[in-house]
């Protein structure tokens, strides 16, 4: 959020936790990151379920398991117009900001 506030860009913060994203949201997020659902998981926080991330094979099932357990997901995911980071290194934000 350091990188944003510094180069003057108005952004929304969305706590996941408490208002985690809806099934289209979520698909609307790996639409414009473009990227495999297993990508959007923080392994760390998976592991502390005591799952198996490969019992997960699909997209869907992944999807899944996102929407049941938001705590797993890998984040800040930051979003742009069309385009979309999930910015871990926070540096990954600037990606979007050009």
């Amino acid at each position: 959020m350091e990188i944003l506030r510094a180069r003057g860009v108005e952004f929304d913060v969305v706590e996941y936790l408490h208002q985690p994203p809806d099934e289209a949201q979520l698909r609307r997020f790996l639409e414009l990151l473009g990227c495999d659902p297993r990508e959007m998981i923080h392994p760390g926080a998976f592991e502390d379920l005591g799952l198996d991330l490969d019992d997960y094979g699909t997209a869907d099932a992944l999807v899944g398991l996102l929407l049941e357990h938001p705590g797993v997901m890998n984040r800040p995911i930051c979003v742009r117009g069309d385009r979309a980071v999930i910015a871990r290194p926070e540096e990954r934000v600037e990606e979007i900001l050009d």
